[in-house]
């Protein structure tokens, strides 16, 4: 009889290692969110134009992955996926005009990776990065925001994929209250306007693009874990804020920046009032 064993395949290893990995980002609210975004933007890019919205993207995504990248393993100590990173990205890309220079939709995302360091309590960032970024490039690049993310450029019809995406990621980080707590309030406040005032003044609010804009910054930013309350009822007032300050801002100022300065000026609100909870609490 032969003294040799035979011994069995050895299994994958690796490749159940990294599928494990995948899964666990799956499982993830920043990983589900990202293959989402990265969906809408792959169907939004095919009505904005591929190779028009291209070098924006991209350079938004290569610039938060390694600034992100590098800050986190200085932080840390090792190396992370900056997945929040990532998701800033996205949404900086997606809001701003695709036909801006790369290097402006890359130097704008840096800027919302950094305020989350700089801006911050002890547990969280204060302002939606995203948001930050995008106000501050308005005032530095005089950038345009055509919102083509939110398929502002698309036939009305694919509204409903953007609700069906949005209201998926909404319910995914249990924010979906803060959502519709703005959306009715905003809506609520410019029938109103439109009824006592001149109709004409507030009538492209409710047609595209600022129909679609509306609709992905209530159900993508608004709804940003990490800068809106968890609590249902502290949504709902966070949502009506922003819809309040975001209808004063658009009545007295017309600056296309109304919504993200609401949302911004709503985060520094909800960021005291965390504050000051915890030092209620001892």
């Amino acid at each position: 009889m032969s003294s040799k064993t035979t011994h069995a395949p050895r299994p994958h290893h690796h490749h159940a290692r990294h599928g494990g990995k995948l899964r666990r980002f799956l499982q993830k609210p920043k990983g589900i969110l990202i293959v989402l975004l990265a969906g809408l933007t792959a169907v939004a890019a095919m009505t904005a134009g591929p190779a028009l919205v291209a070098p924006g993207l991209l350079a938004a995504v290569a610039t938060a992955f390694l600034l992100d990248g590098v800050l986190l393993r200085w932080k840390t100590g090792k190396w992370t996926f900056p997945d929040g990173a990532i998701l800033t990205a996205l949404i900086v890309a997606m809001i701003l005009s695709p036909h801006e220079s790369w290097w402006i939709a890359a130097a704008t995302t840096a800027f919302g990776v950094v305020s989350k360091y700089l801006l911050r309590t002890r547990t969280a960032n204060v302002l939606n990065p995203a948001a930050a970024a995008l106000l501050v490039n308005y005032f530095v690049f005089h950038s345009g925001q055509s919102w083509w993310g939110a398929l502002s450029e698309s036939e009305l019809p694919l509204v409903g994929l953007l609700l069906a995406i949005g209201i998926y990621i909404a319910d995914r980080v249990t924010r979906l209250t803060a959502a519709v707590a703005f959306l009715g309030g905003y809506y609520v406040l410019f029938t109103l306007a439109a009824f006592l005032g001149d109709p004409a003044h507030v009538a492209g609010i409710f047609r595209p693009p600022d129909l679609q804009a509306a609709l992905f910054f209530a159900l993508v930013m608004v709804t940003d874990p990490p800068t809106s309350p968890p609590r249902p009822r502290d949504q709902i007032l966070f949502g009506l804020a922003v819809a309040l300050i975001a209808f004063g801002i658009h009545h007295f100022a017309q600056g296309i920046y109304y919504l993200l300065v609401a949302l911004l000026i709503a985060n520094v609100g909800e960021a005291w009032r965390r504050s000051h909870a915890r030092r209620a609490h001892g």
